[in-house]
């Protein structure tokens, strides 16, 4: 039942831009922290944003001025603007949400399935 659906990912060239979007189902969206998450090949997988249920936001200090993650609530939709890419930009772009236990809600940490990012003149 749990769903996480990247999409928007692809070949830019340098200082262009991507939008990735995350839909997600069967994750009680509305009252769960959200994050995006990239792995580049040969290197761990870092955070690049996360985005908490009522809309606060943090940025890793790489992408900050760049990237905007946002939420919209009604579309059970994550999204990452990603403007002035870099060449360290290229990544898979992991979708990812991670709930804690509340009374009628169970904890959660689900992944999606990845989207890849090319940054390449």
């Amino acid at each position: 039942q749990v769903q996480l659906v990247e999409s928007g990912g692809g070949l830019v060239q340098p200082g262009g831009s991507l939008r990735l979007s995350c839909a997600a189902s069967g994750v009680f969206f509305r009252i769960t922290p959200m994050a995006w998450y990239r792995q580049a090949p040969g290197k761990q997988r870092e955070l690049v944003a996360n985005i908490s249920n009522s809309g606060r936001t943090n940025y890793a200090d790489s992408v900050k001025g760049r990237f905007t993650i946002s939420r919209d609530n009604a579309k059970n939709t994550m999204y990452l603007q990603m403007n002035n890419l870099k060449p360290e930009d290229t990544a898979v772009y992991y979708c990812n949400a991670d709930r804690p236990r509340s009374l009628f809600v169970p904890a959660l940490n689900a992944w999606g399935q990845g989207t890849q990012v090319t940054v390449s003149s």
